[in-house]
């Protein structure tokens, strides 16, 4: 097993087990479910905003470790930032998954790039996406 094999196994099953920013909030301003009809895995996404900045972001979801610790990443990632930030990281995000683009992450934003170990498992990166995905469709392209 190689390092950044055992980093990936490392960040996901931390974000996994102590998923940030998990539970439903009330009274958001967006709000988007996400579901993966193949495996079942599910995703729901609460952003508050103030002005175009995410003041709170929370998400639910059922599934394997990887779509709920990818979900995790994402609320961790995004809280604070911008709508442009946002698409931005989720461009890049896709980008390193969908388009094998080589990923260069701020460092705030290193737990994202264990991820791209998911590339090695194909079935897979539609996990690693749901959330992603998910938010695509809340904030738009």
């Amino acid at each position: 097993m190689s390092l950044s094999d055992s980093l990936y196994q490392e960040v996901l099953l931390d974000h996994y087990q102590n998923p940030r920013h998990h539970g439903k909030m009330e009274h958001s301003d967006l709000h988007q479910e996400g579901v993966n009809p193949l495996c079942g895995d599910e995703v729901e996404l609460f952003l508050k905003l103030n002005g175009d900045i995410i003041s709170e972001i929370s998400f639910v979801g059922k599934g394997c470790s990887i779509s709920q610790a990818s979900a995790s990443m994402l609320t961790e990632s995004l809280y604070g930032k911008s709508i442009e930030e946002a698409k931005s990281l989720l461009h890049e995000f896709k980008g390193m998954l969908l388009e094998d683009k080589v990923p260069s992450f701020k460092e705030e934003y290193e737990d994202l790039e264990s991820m791209e170990a998911v590339k090695k498992i194909p079935a897979r990166i539609k996990c690693a996406t749901l959330a992603w995905n998910t938010l695509e469709k809340a904030i738009g392209k």
